[in-house]
């Protein structure tokens, strides 16, 4: 039987380097698009079977390549996503016109399925760019092309994630940690490999026309995510409420003097809104789409060893 061809949007990113691994074990022939070979092919190779993936260079989405891509491919999965805006790297471009032109391309190449990674929890958040985009590029592909499946997570985490780690870094250092809208908004986490999963049985079952909602095994907030986070590094720390005009003060200035704002004004509006199940969809658990969901605080156990006192030497390390 010919292994089914799969396209890659975002193969560098956190879901898209745990995905390779994933979907080249099970033998599937994955073409990954990248904007600078050079910088980016060591990467993607590590992380796939060799002989099963094949590795494109665009720096710019241009109409002609595009379309020679999607040439016998069975399958697109498109897990391109920003936080912030930089240049011409817009929420509207990458959210919602680039997702748009995927689905005419899938239309126009009768695909098997669209795969598109979105957002939970961002219908309420309209007042939010990012969430508005996301949105948009959703309704775009449901719009266009029939065959869709549109995968909405909660916040993903990993051991090379940007989230856990950055904040397990942060709070090594600093006494006091602020935490906004007293920290209250609620998160389903679930674990990068849950989400791979969760990819590969909508594609072995063939799923289409479906949106999921994909979340963890437990509801978090905020600061229930940062206390697990403080326990998992042995550490103690003040969580202080900070008003929001102070927070968007502070989002000002990050976004003006720093490459990657440690948070902008726009992901201030976002965590105004619970990141959780909306039951306006089904989610993996109603599908069964896996086997064992991991929970937050056993995973990220696994790897704050590293920032603990002793770092690798630490005894209380975890394999």
């Amino acid at each position: 039987m010919k292994p089914k061809e799969i396209l890659v949007f975002g193969a560098t990113g956190q879901i898209g380097r745990h995905l390779l691994r994933y979907l080249t074990r099970k033998n599937f022939k994955v073409t990954v698009v990248t904007r600078n070979i050079h910088r980016k092919a060591y990467i993607l190779k590590s992380q796939a079977n060799a002989g099963w993936l094949n590795i494109v260079e665009m720096d710019k989405p241009d109409h002609n390549k595009l379309s020679k891509l999607f040439k016998n491919k069975d399958i697109c999965i498109n897990l391109i996503g920003i936080l912030n805006e930089k240049n011409k790297s817009s929420f509207d471009n990458i959210h919602h016109l680039f997702p748009m032109k995927l689905a005419e391309l899938a239309k126009e190449y009768n695909l098997n399925q669209l795969i598109h990674i979105s957002s939970l929890g961002i219908e309420d958040a309209l007042d939010s760019k990012y969430a508005s985009s996301k949105l948009s590029g959703e309704n775009k592909i449901k719009k266009i092309f029939k065959n869709y499946v549109i995968l909405k997570p909660s916040l993903v985490y990993s051991v090379d994630d940007n989230f856990t780690t950055m904040l397990m870094g942060i709070l090594k250092f600093l006494p006091i940690f602020p935490i906004y809208y007293d920290g209250k908004t609620a998160f389903h986490p679930i674990h990068v490999t849950d989400i791979c999963e969760i990819i590969y049985n909508t594609i072995s079952r063939e799923f289409k026309g479906e949106t999921i909602e994909c979340i963890g095994p437990e509801k978090l907030t905020f600061k229930e995510i940062i206390q697990k986070i403080l326990k998992s590094v042995g550490i103690k720390r003040i969580l202080l409420p900070m008003p929001l005009t102070i927070a968007k003060l502070y989002a000002n200035f990050f976004e003006i003097v720093m490459k990657n704002p440690l948070i902008t004004r726009d992901q201030l509006t976002l965590l105004k809104y619970n990141n959780t199940a909306s039951k306006l969809y089904k989610t993996n658990i109603d599908f069964n789409l896996n086997t064992n969901l991991k929970y937050f605080d056993q995973e990220i156990i696994k790897y704050s060893y590293m920032w603990k006192s002793g770092g690798e030497f630490s005894k209380e390390k975890t394999n």
